[in-house]
């Protein structure tokens, strides 16, 4: 007995000593308050993350995580270009809902920013490139570079983020005019829609919403690349509209904020007044939430430590978002840590929050000299090595469990485009494609022309495009049967099949879209009537003519008639009787813009633009500290017997004398805010290095003014260049009194 007695004893030291140690971090949100009927979890925390900026789930439903700890580590933006970054996966190995692993996918990346799991791996975005891997045993393989021109290397403020995969197959960013497919093993890449700053989101309908620091909701009133196949007309009444104007917010304590100094940026509590920094809008798509939250935006506020949320109305025609409350917000927190950066739809329903959880959010090439020193006194630049994703649920949540889509038949998947979980039916509509589930096209028509369930009908016909399963007479009993979101869909589907044979079945059937009368329907019949025209433009015109002539001062209508003329726009203008029975109204002033664009062969700016430029600030950043720093320090304070301090400098706030010192130089003594530096150095004007070009002298004056005066200005390369002719008596340095004569 004694014997099995210590047999046992030792098993069970064995088995114990085995176990898995679960590194659950416990976060207290004691100072966080969110809405009455929710729920607010930390799943993960540090160590397990540093320095988080996105996420997306598998199909399993697990976390990746792309982390930024390269980006601000200090109020000099140190250590940008090093190779911290990573994507790591979280697990749950215990199974309570809260990560307890953190498993590495990919390290020593410079700055990721994006990431998507789509057609069975990962795309993800690591400047300037764009990146495709396949996964195995949770590890990368079969490295393909989608794109060399993503973005230019910089500040991830201002570089292409997102990769948004929409419901029609492809997959959008922020910042960028570019999208992205993969299509029978080949990745495609065309001109879009110019869109925000970070972070994009798509609603039911495949509309597309985002936003910029100042602005917390822009949006399309049209689906995506439906208004721009006229290539020298840019449909600004319908694309890239503000929201609202609405941008007030409601924080809760006194944080730190850019140019708080500045009149109206905060109220006499010193809070923050209106959005600064909002990002990352969300369209809460998971069904989980009561029927009221269903496509309402949730926008990160993160100089203001909190979520707000904005209910949308639709129109038909436009979209109007309206913010959900005044005097408050949905989520608020006195931890100046909680940097809320983006938002995602989960799969079991909830709402999950990627909190940076840095002390500085913003970059050093925007920084005030008002908030460098907040952030010194406040030691804010000292909270760097953390990092959170939380999670939001309805507290009468049922959420079912999260299916492994790997693991799904193609009946299965087929059930899940009726889900009321806006990420499930997106994910069931990609698995159908990227797999090729064809033996199910029959079921995937069925729920396209029956389900009672419109945006499922909308999923299904998206599947059915990208397994090359539509036809033209299956589109016209869709448009026919179903209500005007679906036929909408129907209308800018039904555009590929445009042909000779099939004109007199578009007639009837158009002329029964009209009979309709509804908004939406029209604009994107009006949107395909060029294709059309195209073929016999005698037979389409009164189309065209009935719906412009119901709605003629609807300037939405007008950019969706005109974006798709492209073949027939000039024989539209030449037609007498169209412009004089429309004279005066949107249709005809755009039609004649664009027809004059189009014979100076002045494209819309997306046809042209082949990558997102660096901002200024942020090229003249990286030459202040190449050139300037070691000098004037690198927060522009001066190094006693090497040189004055730039901040508040007079110097620096007059941008023509500021130029004349960095081209020709400066010899002392000179005053600085009244006081003398009597340097017995002279400072080397930049005039004779041919590498500098009078475009390296704007930005470096773009960072300087923002960096150390009051008022960012800025200097024109002509101006510049003129300022290099303008010579000091000796011809070398200038001196102070020769600078002070010239402005006079």
């Amino acid at each position: 007995m004694r014997i099995s007695f210590l047999f046992l004893l030792i098993i069970s030291s064995l088995l114990f000593s085995c176990q898995s140690k679960f590194n659950e971090t416990i976060v207290a949100l004691d100072s966080y308050k969110i809405e009455d009927g929710f729920n607010l979890k930390v799943i993960a925390a540090e160590p397990l993350l540093k320095a988080p900026v996105a996420i997306d789930f598998d199909a399993k439903g697990r976390v990746w995580v792309a982390q930024m700890p390269g980006y601000m580590n200090d109020l000099q933006g140190s250590g940008e270009e090093d190779p911290s970054g990573s994507i790591v996966i979280l697990e749950d190995l215990d199974n309570d809902g809260i990560a307890d692993h953190s498993k590495v996918f990919m390290d020593s990346l410079v700055m990721p920013r994006a990431l998507a799991h789509v057609y069975g791996g990962l795309l993800y975005a690591e400047p300037p490139y764009l990146w495709f891997v396949d996964i195995k045993d949770d590890k990368p393989v079969n490295k393909v570079m989608v794109d060399s021109m993503y973005a230019v290397e910089g500040n991830p403020e201002h570089q292409p983020n997102g990769l948004e995969l929409n419901i029609d197959n492809w997959i959008y960013n922020a910042k960028s005019n570019f999208r992205y497919r993969r299509k029978a093993g080949k990745w495609e890449k065309e001109p879009t829609t110019f869109r925000g700053q970070w972070g994009i989101t798509h609603d039911n309908f495949g509309r597309l919403y985002y936003n910029d620091n100042s602005r917390i909701l822009l949006g399309d009133y049209a689906l995506p690349n439906t208004f721009i196949n006229n290539k020298f007309f840019t449909p600004k009444s319908s694309l890239d509209k503000l929201l609202t104007s609405d941008q007030r917010v409601y924080p809760v304590f006194a944080g730190s904020v850019n140019r708080g100094y500045a009149k109206g940026v905060l109220n006499a509590d010193s809070i923050l007044v209106n959005a600064t920094a909002a990002c990352s809008p969300l369209v809460y798509r998971g069904g989980e939430f009561t029927e009221s939250y269903d496509e309402n935006v949730f926008i990160c506020i993160p100089e203001g430590n909190l979520v707000k949320r904005a209910l949308l109305t639709f129109t038909g025609d436009s979209v109007i978002a309206k913010q959900a409350w005044q005097e408050k917000e949905f989520i608020t927190s006195t931890d100046e840590g909680f940097r809320p950066v983006s938002l995602k739809n989960g799969p079991e329903g909830s709402m999950y929050i990627v909190d940076m959880h840095r002390g500085m959010i913003g970059h050093h090439a925007y920084m005030s000299p008002y908030l460098r020193d907040k952030a010194k006194a406040k030691e804010l630049d000292t909270i760097i090595n953390f990092g959170r994703i939380l999670k939001v649920a309805h507290e009468n949540s049922t959420a079912d469990k999260i299916p492994d889509f790997n693991a799904l038949n193609g009946s299965e998947l087929v059930k899940l485009l009726s889900n009321d979980n806006g990420w499930i039916r997106d994910r069931a509509q990609h698995f159908l494609i990227f797999k090729e589930v064809k033996d199910v096209i029959d079921e995937v028509k069925e729920v396209a022309l029956n389900s009672e369930n419109q945006w499922s009908q909308i999923h299904a016909l998206y599947v059915l495009e990208g397994l090359n399963a539509l036809s033209f007479d299956f589109l016209i009993t869709i448009i026919d049967k179903s209500n005007s979101q679906v036929a909408s869909h129907g209308l800018v589907l039904l555009k590929e099949f445009a042909s000779t044979a099939h004109i007199e079945k578009a007639l009837v059937l158009f002329n029964n879209v009209i009979e309709r009368n509804e908004i939406e329907l029209d604009l994107y019949l009006g949107n395909s009537l060029g294709t059309w025209m195209s073929l016999d433009e005698r037979k389409f015109t009164p189309v065209m003519m009935k719906i412009l002539t119901r709605k003629p001062d609807n300037n939405t209508l007008a950019d969706a008639v005109i974006g798709g003329l492209s073949a027939v726009d000039t024989e539209v203008y030449n037609n007498f009787v169209i412009m004089d029975s429309l004279k005066h109204t949107p249709f005809v002033n755009k039609l004649a813009r664009t027809i004059s664009d189009k014979n100076a062969g002045k494209m819309n700016a997306i046809f042209t633009k082949e990558k997102t430029k660096e901002d200024t600030r942020t090229s003249g950043a990286r030459m202040f500290f190449q050139i300037c720093a070691s000098c004037h320090g690198a927060g522009g304070k001066g190094i006693e017997g090497l040189a004055p301090p730039l901040m508040n400098s007079e110097h620096v706030k007059n941008t023509e004398r500021l130029a004349l010192i960095i081209l020709h130089g400066l010899e002392g003594p000179v005053h600085v805010n009244g006081e003398l530096y009597n340097i017995n150095l002279a400072m080397p004007g930049l005039i004779r290095n041919e590498s500098i070009t009078d475009k390296d002298i704007a930005n470096i004056i773009s960072y300087v003014t923002n960096a150390f005066s009051d008022k960012p200005k800025r200097l024109s390369t002509t101006r510049i260049q003129e300022l290099r002719n303008v010579k000091s008596s000796s011809g070398m340095e200038f001196t102070e009194k020769e600078l002070q004569a010239l402005d006079k």
